[in-house]
């Protein structure tokens, strides 16, 4: 039985033309493919094999595959200069800054290398503002199925025991929430003098696509403001056009005190960003945080040329339209049955939740030439490109429907 699965591992490896062994760590668990190029929202393996790009390699690629915009401007900052130091200015990190202060109405940011540390400095943030305000013990209010990074601060604050397990103690100071409820916060105030901060995301991802109510992100905006806590925001996944606006927050017009970006900042050169405003704004001085390579100039390049890209070629109005366009085609498709809880998001940014855990769906994807991916066990996620179209669109219900209508009827 046990030499059965094994020679059964092997053949599924050798099929996708993988089958070796390698020195990388094993913290994925890998599927059986390796791409060798990508074009668009289409991307091809070694064996010459080719699919469709629904995930984006989990929202990053905001511009699809070898964007030709994006191409060009990585050639040109590589032949300038790829790095300096943050000890000088660098003219590029300055640009983005300013590009991102003027579209997020924020006033200050801090430049690292992705959506983790962007998250570590915003929770440092608050603890330095409570201290600031002489508060021994700082406590940020989190959100149940919550995922903010894999750091020690950053795994304390994400919502999920499967990701903490193995790594107690978890680091203190974080007080959590069911996710979308005003009352709870409110409950917490009562009893807990030392809440600096409520921090969430307006969309969660790994959490299954759940999205943070108009009513619920003004309550809280209006409480922080009573409260003198700082509302942040966790636009990682959401953030950069994603949704059919630039940041999530402004769906529901209201400004945070800190907001945190990556992954699509730099369409696939990793760069994250910690936004901040208001009471948030000047608490950081020189030596207070630091990155060695956050902010360098080919990363601000690539994030220059994607937002620059968004804007020229109207890919956050495609979000919105085609994103519209995905949820109404799998409504339909997927209409009347069983085993379908909901088709629920914004934008580009689609969760397909059912009844059962469906991540064998994942693997049958893969086979029709397809990537997509499963998160918090049940939900089928979509995260394509922003230069998806509604043509990729209809392909990708036409290919995948049969899949899901199959899997919940055996």
């Amino acid at each position: 039985m046990g030499f059965a699965i094994v020679l059964a591992a092997v053949a599924v490896f050798f099929v996708f033309g993988v089958a070796r062994m390698s020195h990388v760590m094993n913290t994925y668990a890998r599927l059986p493919v390796t791409f060798s190029h990508g074009n668009g929202c289409r991307i091809t393996d070694i064996n010459g094999k080719e699919y469709l790009d629904a995930l984006a390699g989990i929202a990053v690629s905001t511009l699809g595959h070898a964007h030709p915009k994006l191409v060009a401007a990585i050639a040109a900052q590589a032949g300038r200069m790829l790095h300096t130091s943050n000890l000088y200015a660098i003219r590029e990190q300055e640009q983005l800054s300013d590009k991102l202060a003027a579209l997020s109405g924020m006033d200050e940011i801090f430049f690292c290398n992705s959506g983790c540390e962007a998250n570590e400095a915003a929770i440092k943030l608050a603890r330095f503002f409570g201290h600031k305000k002489g508060i021994d013990l700082p406590t940020v209010i989190v959100m149940e199925k919550a995922f903010h990074g894999r750091t020690m601060a950053t795994l304390s604050a994400t919502g999920n025991r499967k990701a903490q397990a193995g790594f107690e103690p978890l680091v203190s100071g974080f007080v959590r929430v069911p996710y979308n409820d005003l009352e709870a916060i409110r409950a917490v105030a009562e009893h807990n003098k030392n809440v600096v901060a409520v921090m969430f995301e307006v969309i969660q991802g790994e959490g299954g696509i759940h999205l943070a109510s108009t009513e619920f992100q003004k309550g809280l905006r209006q409480l922080c403001n009573e409260r003198d806590w700082l509302m942040i925001c966790d636009e990682v996944q959401c953030g950069m056009a994603r949704t059919g606006k630039w940041f999530g927050y402004q769906h529901a017009g209201v400004q945070p005190d800190v907001a945190t970006l990556a992954k699509g900042l730099g369409s696939g050169v990793p760069i994250g960003a910690c936004m901040v405003s208001g009471k948030a704004a000047g608490l950081f001085g020189p030596g207070n945080h630091g990155s060695t390579f956050g902010g360098n100039p080919l990363a601000c390049a690539a994030a220059l040329t994607t937002i620059a890209t968004i804007q020229e070629d109207g890919l956050m109005a495609n979000a919105e339209i085609v994103g519209s366009y995905l949820r109404s085609l799998m409504t339909e498709a997927l209409a009347g049955f069983k085993g379908l809880v909901e088709i629920r998001g914004h934008g580009l940014m689609v969760g397909i939740e059912l009844d059962r855990p469906c991540g064998e769906l994942v693997g049958k994807a893969l086979a029709a030439g397809l990537l997509i991916n499963v998160t918090a066990d049940k939900v089928i996620r979509f995260l394509p490109p922003l230069i998806f179209g509604k043509n990729e669109a209809k392909e990708l219900v036409d290919r995948i429907s049969p899949l899901i209508k199959d899997f919940l009827a055996a």
